[in-house]
């Protein structure tokens, strides 16, 4: 595999990606399709995003931290992907089995194996897991059979990341690998954000037991009755601020809290006005003055109807939804191929004539 940065200019890539902020929500329509989707966040500079066709039959081989070849393998499935900075680092995506997997950074809480170059022949880095998940497996019973067969070591030491994975039936994990050990959890609560891990976030969840969805009766104290400023203040406490574990918080909250379309299109659209809370705005993560001149830290945001195998996504650059349907690729044929998010990096504006 030839890389387009070279692998010192991916690892120092990786390395700075640790900044990134996604965050994952998932949703059920009232007809049964299922959608999974996500936010990606990279707030130094435009990060480099494509969508990537794999056609059955493609020959793939993992990198290694050293440069050398890793694991071969064939895809059994094609794949529909959205890849960050190369076209093997599949951020997001789906196979034509309807098997859905994502990357989201989890740093300074998971651990891979240490990278033995004795074992090459078996090694899988961290940012191409999701995409040799996608192309090799249908259900996550056989992601998780397999898992142990390779070792996924980290492509640069200090960017770490877990994922998640998802079927047409609703059922979503979360894997996580610590002190090289990979832990696979069922995520009931159909979200994810970053570190710390999955379960901690769970449990952190009890701190707000007390939210609720709508108004808030008036409370009598002694004398004075107080009463809400306003509509939503059931949710008064609901963390802010952009940290993994505020975001998962208003993730769970926000999805519990959302009414069941009645079709996919509808749960793409929902999820999608969802996800708009979760947009990082350029200047939080830099000092005054010294941001760079890009539209969102929020890159790129996506919503993948599993049911139906169609990828939605939209950009920072163009909120315009555009639409992937893997039922119209012919993966015995199509060749492997990777194109821009973005063809041009502006946002159309529809010019409204008042006559």
């Amino acid at each position: 595999m030839k890389l387009k940065y070279g692998l010192l200019g991916v690892a120092a890539l990786c390395g700075t990606m640790q900044a990134l902020a996604c965050t994952g929500i998932s949703l059920t329509a009232a007809d049964g399709s299922y959608v999974q989707s996500r936010t990606i966040e990279w707030g130094s500079s435009a990060l480099e995003s494509m969508y990537v066709v794999i056609p059955r039959g493609q020959q793939l081989r993992s990198l290694t931290p050293t440069g050398g070849q890793g694991l071969a393998y064939t895809a059994r499935y094609g794949v529909v992907g959205l890849a960050v900075v190369e076209q093997a680092f599949i951020a997001e995506g789906i196979n034509e089995a309807g098997l859905s997997a994502g990357l989201f950074f989890f740093p300074q809480y998971g651990g891979y194996e240490t990278y033995d170059p004795a074992q090459e022949a078996r090694t899988l880095v961290d940012l191409q897991v999701a995409g040799w998940i996608l192309t090799q497996f249908s259900t996550i019973d056989e992601v998780k059979a397999a898992i142990g067969k390779v070792r996924i070591v980290g492509l640069e030491k200090n960017a770490v990341v877990h994922w998640r994975i998802g079927e047409p039936s609703g059922r979503q994990v979360v894997l996580e690998i610590v002190g090289g050990v990979p832990h696979f959890y069922e995520n009931e609560v159909g979200v994810l954000t970053n570190a710390p891990g999955f379960e901690w976030q769970v449990t952190n969840l009890n701190n707000y037991v007390n939210l609720r969805p709508g108004e808030v009766e008036p409370y009598q104290v002694g004398e004075k009755t107080l009463r809400a400023f306003g509509a939503t203040a059931g949710f008064l406490g609901l963390p802010g601020d952009d940290t993994p574990p505020s975001r998962f918080v208003r993730a769970a909250f926000f999805r519990a809290t959302a009414p069941q379309r009645a079709t996919a299109f509808e749960t793409v659209q929902e999820c999608f006005h969802l996800l708009n809370n979760f947009d990082v705005p350029i200047g939080l993560e830099h000092p005054a003055g010294q941001c760079p001149d890009i539209p969102s830290a929020t890159q790129w945001t996506s919503a993948i109807d599993l049911t139906h195998r169609t990828v939605y996504y939209k950009t920072a650059y163009n909120n315009t939804i555009r639409c992937i349907d893997l039922s119209q690729i012919d993966f015995g044929k199509v060749r492997y191929q990777s194109h821009p998010l973005d063809r041009v990096q502006q946002q159309p504006v529809e010019r409204i004539t008042v006559k």
